[in-house]
Order: C-alpha cells, then structure tokens, then sequence
C-alpha cells in the first residue's frame, strides 16, 4: 500500500471511530463515578491502644475517615497529630448532647444550652477539617407534643444558622427513631422551611427500616443529603424480639437492599463522599470484617 493511500485509511478508520463514539454518547458527555470513601466511628474500636495507633489500624484496615462525638473528650492537637501522620480523616462529628438535652426542649434554657453545644461541636469540626456536624433535630414524647417539637426545633436551627455561616461548617440532621419527622416528604418540607445551604440531611440507612425504605428518602431529599450513616436491620427480627432487636444482624444480611440505595446514592449524585459505619465495633478481626462488609456494599 502507498504511503498515501495507508495515511487515508488511517483517517478513515479515525473518523469512523469517532462517529461510532459520538453514537455511544452523541451528546460528549463524561460520567464522572461518585466518590465514596469509608468511615467508622472512634467509639467502635475496641482496641486498647493510643490515639495515634488506632488512627494506624484504621488505615491498615481499608479505612479513610473517623467520626467522633463533640464536644471532644481527647485534644484537637492530639487528633490533628494522628490524621496528618496516618492521612485518615476527621470528615465529620457528632454532637454529644442533642439527644438528652434536644433543640426541641421546651425549656428555653435547655434549648439555649444546646445551641451553644452544636455551635462548639462546629468549631471543633472546622479545625479537624471536617464538614459536617449530625444533629438529632427534636424529640417527640408523651412530655413533648408533635407541635412544640416542631416549632421549637425550627426555631432552634434558625439560631445555629450564624455559627454555621461563621464556621462554613454543615449542619446534618439524621432521623434516628426520635419520634419526629417521619417521612422523606415532611423532611424536606422542613429543610425548606430553614431554606439554608449549610442545613441538610445526614442520612441513616438502617434506622429507618422501622418505618419506610432509605431509597424512597435519598429520592426525595437528593443533594440535601450530607452525609450517610450505614447499618443493618431485620424487619423479621424486630416482628419477632422488638424493634430494639431489629439491628442484631451483620451487615448485609438484614432487609436494607443495598443495590437499590446504591443505585439511588448515585442517581442523586451524591456529595458527601463518606459512608460512615456505626455498628457495634470490636478488636482489629471484627473491624476488619466490617470493612469488607462495606466495601462489598458499595460494589452493590
């Protein structure tokens, strides 16, 4: 073949490639894979070891981030020490006193007290460079009605929004069988009703098989969802031993179907990257079992 001629079936070919590319994706749009990474909580590593060596052996077991409680109990210098010298991260925490003391009180005092706590817990987030802070929103009981709740934990919110804006830190709220907020539908109505980009969703996917499916809540709240805390549930269980009962099963053998949340996470594009476990921890055998039970989720 002349030289000429093996040049134009050269471009020939190119440009039949290209036109069968644009077919597959006429449009030349990129599908850029969600990007979930792997967390648990400080409270499940039952392991007698300092703070430095668990942040070692969360690394070595396929970890990227741990959470913890806040107001801290151990020195933000200490934690800062950990994550620069192992590289896991402190991506989020969790208000300590929410739910004894929650926004929803009807004591102003209590309320006031509260407040202050979260706006610590923020702080403190800010400086371990996390983003996220979880939040029980209101608790409902016979002493507290459906309607005090709401308005008081409304009410309350609105207050924390400067210490958010001042830390540019995210508030998550998480359902968390508080009686309060029982629907996708009423969830997003209330985050409307606060209508703030640093308020949002943080998602369990276990605690709401009680009552509803995760899918139908990651659908409806979309890219409100911060932040998602993974455990397991047994509807069957708690028929049979009470809805306490439900969450005695490993990790992908209870009833959350995970290839249709996985689905769903990546159908609302989700943002948050962690999918932080908070399941009953154990030593370096159990932990590491749990990683491999995520990981075979996020496969899902």
């Amino acid at each position: 073949m002349k030289r000429k001629d093996f040049i134009k079936s050269l471009g020939i070919l190119g440009t039949a490639a290209l036109t069968s590319q644009a077919f597959a994706n006429p449009f030349g749009l990129t599908a850029d894979p969600i990007k979930i990474k792997k967390g648990l909580g400080y409270w499940m590593i039952k392991e007698e070891l300092s703070v430095l060596d668990k942040f070692k052996l969360v690394k070595d077991l396929g970890f990227d981030g741990i959470e913890f409680n806040s107001p801290l109990d151990i020195p933000i210098k200490e934690l800062l020490d950990a994550r620069d010298k192992t590289g896991v991260e402190i991506p989020s925490t969790v208000n300590k006193d929410h739910w004894g003391k929650p926004l929803s009180d009807p004591d102003a005092e209590v309320r006031s007290f509260i407040i202050k706590s979260i706006g610590q817990s923020l702080e403190e987030t800010k400086k371990l460079g996390g983003d996220t802070v979880l939040v029980v929103p209101g608790v409902v009981n016979d002493k507290v009605s459906y309607q005090t709740a709401y308005t008081n934990a409304l009410d309350s919110i609105k207050k924390l929004i400067p210490y958010a804006e001042k830390t540019g830190i995210k508030i998550g709220l998480e359902n968390v069988w508080n009686n309060f907020i029982l629907s996708p539908i009423e969830a997003k109505d209330f985050l409307d009703k606060i209508n703030h980009p640093l308020v949002g969703w943080y998602f369990d996917l276990g605690n709401i098989l009680r009552y509803g499916w995760p899918d139908h809540w990651l659908e409806v709240l979309g890219d409100k969802v911060f932040k998602l805390h993974v455990k397991e549930y047994s509807t069957k269980i708690m028929n049979d031993g009470g809805v306490g009962k439900g969450f005695n099963v490993e990790l992908t053998k209870g009833d959350v179907n995970w290839a249709k949340v996985m689905e769903t996470i990546k159908k609302i594009n989700y943002k948050g990257e962690y999918m932080t476990l908070e399941v009953n921890g154990g030593d370096r055998t159990v932990l590491q079992k749990l990683s491999e039970q995520l990981d075979q989720i996020i496969r899902s």
